[in-house]
């Protein structure tokens, strides 16, 4: 308020006519003196310092300036691989040092690598071992399937193998319904809460398992990868997108299905660790893998890639440890 105040002043002095050269000194006078006293006011002074006195731990914490992650060297005159997936993107988990980029920030529709992040908020806001009922909703939905029938009995558990190995869209409609305390949209509320404190700020869901909704159910390379990285620093995500085989037990049948995951990079890529594929017709295939050599993990997205996203992910993963000599 003094500031603007003294703004004024200066601003109706400009346009006053004053011919009398003592009033001008005055007035002159008058301002030096204003100026002196605003530039000492407590608004403006610098807090005084303090002899032998450390500021308190969270103090330091919330002024302290973050030291950025190191990247990795990388080596010169490697050549790019040739990627025919419409969007792709390549990182380093743990430092998000970008290895390749293709249109990595274009909107796209993400199909079931929704799923990354079903699982995500469902290892932070859910147990393991609750026994989940399956709702008449749940079984009926659409797509992808645990083949779940209402009212089948199983551990949260086992429903996310479901959701990540076989993509049952029927076991993430589940999912989201019993971690979100009978809440679907609840649930879909906190995976747009982690996808924004994450830093994922092109990417929006209204569903857990990812069909198609053209206006409010998108993302990108990028924010996928981002995403993923979160993934692996949650306890327990890398049992889910790691796992090649599983047979599911129910509580409520002698036996369940046995499940082969469809990410064939798991079987056929060294040091694969992850982490999910996606199919629609809006989205066409997408991939999200990644892998892992010494200290080095990497994470690969392609978007819109036809028949080719897995031999683009090899590639885009080939490319990454090559140019880090790994």
């Amino acid at each position: 308020m003094t500031n603007r105040l003294l703004f004024a002043f200066i601003a109706r002095i400009g346009v006053l006519t004053i011919k009398n050269r003592t009033l001008w000194l005055v007035l002159l006078v008058g301002l030096i003196c204003l100026v002196n006293v605003l530039l000492q006011s407590p608004t403006n002074a610098s807090p005084p310092a303090v002899s032998g006195k450390v500021a308190p731990a969270q103090v330091a914490a919330k002024t302290a300036v973050p030291v950025p992650p190191k990247p990795l060297p990388v080596l010169a005159n490697i050549p790019k691989p040739v990627v025919k997936s419409e969007t792709a993107f390549l990182m380093v988990a743990g430092t998000n040092q970008v290895l390749f980029d293709k249109d990595g920030h274009k909107i796209m529709y993400p199909a079931s690598t929704t799923k990354i992040m079903t699982l995500i908020t469902a290892l932070r806001h859910g147990n393991l071992n609750d026994t989940v009922v399956v709702s008449p909703a749940a079984a009926d939905v659409e797509g992808s399937s645990l083949e779940l029938q209402k009212l089948d009995r199983l551990t949260l558990r086992e429903l996310l193998f479901g959701l990540m190995l076989v993509s049952g869209n029927d076991a993430a409609h589940a999912v989201a319904e019993h971690v979100g305390g009978g809440s679907y949209k609840k649930f879909v509320g906190w995976m747009n809460e982690e996808a924004e404190r994450i830093g994922a700020l092109r990417t929006h869901f209204s569903n857990p398992h990812g069909l198609p909704d053209p206006v409010n159910h998108f993302t990108t390379a990028y924010d996928l990868a981002l995403i993923t990285a979160e993934g692996f620093r949650t306890p327990g995500f890398e049992d889910f997108v790691s796992t090649p085989y599983h047979t599911v037990k129910f509580l409520n049948r002698a036996t369940g299905p046995s499940l082969v995951n469809t990410n064939r990079l798991l079987l056929t890529y060294p040091g694969a660790n992850g982490v999910k594929t996606g199919t629609t017709n809006a989205a066409g295939r997408c991939l999200v893998s990644s892998a892992r050599r010494g200290d080095v993990l990497l994470i690969a997205v392609v978007l819109n890639g036809g028949d080719t996203v897995f031999r683009d992910s090899a590639l885009l993963l080939d490319y990454g440890f090559r140019v880090l000599g790994k």
